[in-house]
């Protein structure tokens, strides 16, 4: 299995993520995707006319979404990465996937704004983005209300896997994290996981801050 593959493409991470999770042995083949383009060259176009990356094979199967890289890396590799079989856990982990294309474009395409020159206008994104990062926030808190932690279910599906490489590299896009005390405890949740690897630009200030709630202190303070 060849992961045609960027160091600093959150969407590459997704899958090499997923993989170290799981066990599954993906053979890099690096792409020299900036300042090189080599993603639009004819080579790789050949593999995806899309020109984007990841591009993942094996074998014959040619797959150029990176959700779909996920799905597929879970059923061969950990098919309970998939969330339970049932209806609305499988509803959950589409609509969480679905959730996570807005992510890419919004959160995404801030920080390709701020660190490659991407396109777009930067103030959009970032209200876009900062939309999609209260709607996130608003879930995990309602899912740790209830003693969860993960998007979809009691433990760890793809659905988190799309989210987090966004998430985490979304102070790269001048939006930062500190006001957002669900997603960080949702982070150090998959920070946890046995097999966890980084990413280049991942910030940990979110493991430096206070954890949710009352803290000493304050505590002292309100007893006086």
């Amino acid at each position: 299995m060849i992961l045609y593959d960027y160091i600093l493409s959150p969407s590459c991470y997704r899958v090499r993520l997923l993989a170290a999770l799981t066990g599954q042995v993906l053979t890099l083949r690096p792409v020299d995707f900036h300042p090189g383009g080599e993603h639009r060259g004819a080579a790789l176009r050949a593999l995806n006319p899309a020109g984007t990356i990841p591009i993942l094979t094996d074998g014959d199967l040619v797959l150029t979404e990176s959700t779909a890289m996920l799905a597929y890396v879970a059923a061969l590799s950990a098919p309970e990465w998939l969330g339970e079989d049932d209806a609305p856990m499988r509803a959950r982990v589409a609509q969480w996937l679905a959730f996570s294309a807005r992510l890419t474009v919004a959160a995404g395409g801030a920080r390709a704004h701020d660190m490659f020159g991407g396109p777009g206008d930067i103030a959009a994104l970032r209200r876009a983005a900062t939309a999609a990062l209260r709607e996130l926030e608003a879930a995990l808190d309602a899912r740790r209300r209830r003693g969860g932690v993960f998007l979809a279910g009691d433990r760890p599906t793809i659905a988190d896997i799309a989210c987090f490489p966004h998430v985490a590299l979304a102070p790269d896009g001048g939006l930062p994290l500190a006001s957002y005390p669900s997603i960080r405890l949702w982070m150090r949740a998959i920070r946890a996981l046995p097999g966890f690897i980084e990413m280049p630009g991942i910030h940990r200030l979110h493991e430096l801050l206070p954890e949710p709630g009352p803290q000493p202190d304050v505590i002292r303070k309100e007893a006086i």
